[in-house]
């Protein structure tokens, strides 16, 4: 091991195709990359050698800051490697606004091996650094930098493995359905309790679940107590059998809810030939946003935007 080299190992309950499309796909890079409680906004995004990720940075307490990917090697789905930065708002490179001591440029290169459902992600960062100093104050961010990056990792694998386990749990056969699902940026339960008093009928199963009823796992961030109480699931029948679902996506957990990601229409297909059916169809013309495939979670799941801009989830149970 270089002694100059960060080196960051973490397993992943999940294939390695899905690890991969989440770090090479802007909608999914989006919700989850940068450090935890911060908002991320996409400004450009070229995945290929020589392309640039462009995006913004805005903490918890306002404070704006700009990133910048520059891919080097894209083999997917075993190996990532790209130069990451920080950037002003035009794509320039800048030093850090916390150590002004700090190499310009890190190489990033994720490796990633997949043993029973599971994926080993290798991070390994070198400093492109021009002088000794720089070199240690990049050794002198080990600690840091090891700790951010987990608190990120754990920030994505929580979530989204509690919210599909938890809303597969509910659903009691296999039957084929259409559901409507809805992000909120946290009135989850307002709106809810407001839906509840027009159509009738109660919450299905235990009702509100919310992000604090997650058990804490060792290395996860502390929730605050104000995230804790936001919704991570609910569900209601409303007319004719139609099941209408959502969950809070707050900008203190990296979202943000917008006219146009804040609904889905989710199908759920008898099996995934049927799936597969439907999903080429309505994704001709329009766009992909996630490739059908078997899922951690025990879902055959996909989601994609039709050519005219309607956004489509898929959810199949069954195992042919």
């Amino acid at each position: 091991m270089n002694k100059n080299e960060l080196i960051i190992k973490r397993v992943m309950d999940a294939p390695k195709q899905l690890v991969f499309e989440a770090f090479t796909q802007v909608e999914h890079l989006a919700h989850w990359w940068g450090p935890a409680g911060f908002v991320i906004d996409v400004i450009s995004f070229d995945l290929s050698v020589n392309g640039k990720f462009h995006y913004g940075m805005k903490s918890p307490d306002g404070n704006q800051m700009y990133g910048l990917f520059k891919y080097v090697e894209i083999n997917s789905p075993d190996k990532l490697v790209f130069n990451s930065s920080f950037a002003d708002k035009d794509g320039n490179l800048i030093k850090p606004p916390f150590l002004d001591s700090f190499p310009l440029e890190i190489q990033n290169t994720w490796i990633f091996a997949e043993e029973d459902g599971k994926t080993t992600i290798t991070l390994t960062g070198v400093p492109l650094a021009t002088n000794e100093m720089e070199f240690n104050a990049f050794k002198g961010m080990h600690d840091n930098m090891n700790k951010g990056f987990n608190g990120t990792f754990d920030q994505l694998e929580n979530y989204i493995s509690a919210k599909f386990k938890l809303r597969n749990q509910l659903k009691k056969n296999n039957r084929a359905r259409v559901c409507t699902y809805l992000n909120f940026p946290g009135n989850t339960e307002e709106a809810f309790n407001f839906y509840k008093s027009v159509f009738g009928g109660d919450f299905q199963g235990q009702g509100f679940q919310r992000f604090g009823d997650i058990p804490a796992q060792e290395g996860m961030p502390p929730m605050s107590d104000a995230d804790k109480k936001l919704i991570l699931h609910v569900e209601i029948e409303i007319l004719g059998g139609h099941m209408l679902m959502a969950t809070d996506a707050p900008e203190s957990m990296g979202f943000k809810v917008e006219i146009g990601n804040n609904m889905h229409i989710s199908l759920e297909p008898e099996t995934k030939v049927e799936t597969k059916k439907i999903f080429d169809a309505l994704s001709k013309g329009g766009k992909v946003s996630m490739d059908l495939q078997d899922m951690f979670w025990g879902a055959y799941f996909g989601s994609c935007t039709d050519k005219y801009g309607i956004n489509w989830m898929f959810n199949c149970l069954a195992k042919e």
